[in-house]
């Protein structure tokens, strides 16, 4: 058994309205998602309100891209309305990083390098101690640095192991290198992320990394894709290291939305047992023996139910053979037979809805005995 080591802990935000963060140590993983467009031309207080509907679904910091000055003037702007740690996500250019940090800005994604001189290096780290905040280094295999990717290009390894190994090993040796510019100027609130398109090779390089560092991991695998592909690669992932108590914080990168992406990573952090409580949703997958339009309830209500903060199971069954009998364990359930629509708790109904059964009138029944819980 191999011994990784415990994660430093490192807390962000916690001034000026911002909501305390803390990552690492014995705190919860924390879910990240990153904002899908350009920050710039965007209503700030529109952008607040959805930043806080992610929140109820469970997300805690979000990142946006900051390709240029009117980015960074934007984002302070909005971390001066905004609770949620918010983290820019910057290249190259060091004084984008010290624009952010005017604000409430909670963490920097920034690598020393590609910041330049070590001077620079030196601004940046002396004001993210100034305000508190954090930096994360990002390492991704598909920007390795030249005489490191040279050198894996050059390696012949014996076998697919090997190569795998070697590409890992290439993703750690990055990342330590950038720590390094970071412990000459003694900043430690730092934060790591080793990310490859495959799951292989993101799980051995964060194993390799925790059995020799302390700092916070941040777990994702890079260009994971849409949907289901992007879920099943997070899954796998999150999974093994998760067991490993390796990674304080996640983000399931997918093609597809950023609500899409909270909620994969609550599910993910739930199933192993690192996000308790909240609201659990069953449901049946619907079949010839359908009696209730399981699929659109979902949809009407996923977002809803995972908004609230109970910590309760629901189930959503397609019919009676499915309903009261196999959602038993449930704290309330929902489905059809017929001209009917059944509401259980634990296995026994408390409610049959017969003749309107639509949308609105189900949901208002279901509503009414939710409430009751």
């Amino acid at each position: 058994m191999k011994s990784y080591k415990a994660p430093r802990s490192i807390e962000i935000g916690g001034n000026g309205g911002v909501k305390p963060l803390r990552i690492g140590g014995s705190a919860p993983v924390s879910i990240q998602t990153m904002w899908k467009s350009p920050l710039t031309g965007g209503d700030l207080e529109s952008i607040a309100r959805t930043l806080g509907g992610l929140e109820q679904l469970g997300c805690d910091i979000v990142r946006f891209a900051v390709p240029d000055m009117e980015s960074a003037d934007a984002l302070v702007g909005l971390s001066k309305i905004s609770s949620m740690p918010l983290v820019a996500d910057i290249h190259f250019d060091h004084r984008l990083a010290l624009r952010c940090l005017d604000g409430r800005v909670a963490k920097i994604r920034i690598n020393p390098g590609n910041i330049g001189s070590e001077d620079k290096v030196r601004q940046v780290t002396e004001k993210a101690r100034d305000t508190n905040a954090a930096i994360r280094i990002g390492v991704n295999s598909g920007s390795l640095p030249r005489d490191i990717q040279e050198r894996l290009e050059a390696a012949v390894p014996e076998s697919a192991e090997a190569r795998l190994h070697s590409r890992a090993s290439a993703l750690v040796e990055t990342a330590i290198r950038e720590m390094e510019a970071f412990d000459r100027f003694s900043f430690d609130r730092v934060i790591v992320s080793m990310k490859a398109s495959t799951v292989a090779e993101t799980i051995e390089a964060n194993r390799l990394f925790a059995l020799r560092y302390d700092a916070p991991l941040h777990l994702g695998v890079t260009e994971a894709g849409p949907l289901v592909g992007g879920i099943v690669k997070s899954t796998l992932a999150f999974s093994a290291l998760l067991a490993d108590n390796i990674g304080s914080t996640v983000r399931v990168s997918l093609s597809d939305t950023m609500e899409n992406e909270v909620i994969a990573a609550r599910e993910i952090l739930s199933e192993c047992g690192k996000r308790p409580g909240g609201v659990r949703i069953v449901s049946c997958p619907r079949c010839g023996r359908n009696g209730f339009d399981v699929h659109s309830f979902v949809d009407r209500w996923q977002r809803r139910l995972m908004s609230m903060d109970r910590d309760i199971t629901v189930a959503v069954m397609g019919c009676v053979v499915n309903g009261p009998g196999e959602g038993k364990h449930a704290d309330i359930g929902i489905t059809g037979a017929g001209d009917s629509v059944i509401i259980f708790r634990h296995g026994e109904t408390v409610r049959t809805v017969r003749g309107a059964l639509d949308p609105e009138t189900v949901d208002r029944a279901f509503a009414e005995e939710l409430d009751k819980l």
